[in-house]
């Protein structure tokens, strides 16, 4: 039996986490790999951000290993330990077959790998970092270590049309191939169709009534998701039927808030913190959007999708794939909160085009759906390995 290995990286854990030895479910991040590898016969193993991975279990036959491996480049000493951590996983197991992900675990996994001799290294790009618009050490040094990475990687699966014609460019080993997954991870439909609306507890939770149109986004509140514009857009408006619904955490929280006591918005700009429930108040509210700057292939955007919902995004890498202005919902400049705002409004006062879209989204997220990825990567396996 051959052995194959999946390599990610994540948000550095709480210290409770960090040493919890709660069994683990995963995700469609890593499902579409992992069933693929299993269904082609390999022993699997998986790094996880645990203390006490080894002791970790969960659904599918696989052994974890502490990846310690998290988002940071210049995160300089636990970039070290995530290098010996590997490398001892891959010589003490002689893995066979690496599948590294993001950023981090794709510099790491395919410098351990070339150095240990794998025989086999693929690569999902999750978004390269030198996207259009990006900043000039993006453009430069980003794009330098990618290629030059790609001499030592046997496939590189891109999730958007931008980086599928970057990749293109690449010269790979062994002239290797490159994929485009439309999609990437996936989105579970049935987990949206099946959930319900909790429209009335998040009317109470926020003191608003039932003529209130409720815009929500998901993800960290940081530079790059660009959630000020919103409040910036809705500060235009001066409509106080809009609620703005606002989940995840981060260190632009605090900026945010003042933000909207800034504008006089408290009352419409509700910080919801971290949900475990969001298809449910996907399926509550009325508007999606997300202004972020760069965005690979948009989990958060493909839930809202798939519950229904008329999206407003921003006009970049990713979102162009998966939303049609006009149809979908709109594509906006993410600076330009006048224009934002007008969308806005216009969705806001037009129940019919608002149905239009939720049905158009609906129908076009069933082809990312993760059944669809799955069979992909399935293909995609029979071919690398």
């Amino acid at each position: 039996m051959k052995n194959y290995l999946f390599i990610t990286n994540s948000n550095m854990p709480s210290p409770e986490k960090l040493i919890s030895r709660d069994k683990i479910v995963l995700d469609n991040y890593s499902t579409p790999c992992i069933e693929a590898a299993i269904f082609m016969g390999y022993k699997i193993y998986m790094g996880f951000n645990r203390t006490y991975a080894d002791e970790l279990k969960c659904d599918y036959n696989v052994k974890f290993y502490n990846a310690n491996i998290y988002r940071s480049l210049f995160d300089f000493k636990n970039n070290f330990k995530a290098y010996k951590n590997l490398m001892q996983i891959l010589i003490n197991e002689k893995i066979n077959v690496i599948h590294c992900n993001s950023p981090i675990g794709g510099i790491l996994g395919r410098l351990c790998g070339k150095n240990t001799h794998v025989s086999k290294i693929i690569y999902t790009a999750h978004g390269f970092h030198f996207c259009k618009g990006a900043p000039l050490i993006n453009q430069t040094l980003f794009k330098w270590a990618e290629m030059l990475l790609a001499h030592y990687t046997d496939a590189i699966i891109t999730i958007n049309k931008e980086d599928f014609e970057a990749a293109k460019k690449f010269k790979l080993r062994n002239n290797g191939n490159i994929y485009y997954l439309p999609g990437g991870v996936g989105v579970d439909t049935a987990v949206f169709n099946e959930a319900k609306t909790i429209r009335k507890e998040i009317l109470q939770l926020i003191n608003a009534d039932d003529n209130s149109i409720l815009i929500i986004s998901v993800g960290d509140l940081n530079k790059n998701k660009n959630n000020e514009v919103v409040i910036k857009a809705l500060s235009k408006l001066k409509n106080n039927k809009i609620h703005y619904l606002i989940c995840g955490l981060g260190e632009k929280k605090h900026y945010l808030i003042n933000l909207a006591k800034k504008y006089n918005l408290e009352k419409n700009i509700h910080f919801l913190g971290y949900r475990m429930d969001v298809p449910q108040l996907l399926k509550s509210c009325d508007i999606f959007t997300m202004m972020s700057y760069r965005e690979g292939l948009s989990r958060s955007l493909m839930e809202a999708m798939a519950a229904g919902l008329p999206c407003i995004v921003s006009k970049i890498r990713g979102n162009v794939d998966l939303i049609e202005d006009y149809k979908g919902g709109y594509l906006v400049d993410p600076t330009d909160f006048n224009i934002l705002a007008n969308r806005i409004d216009t969705l806001v006062l037009n129940v019919s085009m608002r149905i239009d879209m939720r049905n158009y989204n609906l129908e076009s997220v069933k082809n990312y759906d993760v059944k669809n990825i799955k069979l992909m990567m399935k293909n995609i396996y029979l071919k690398e390995l």
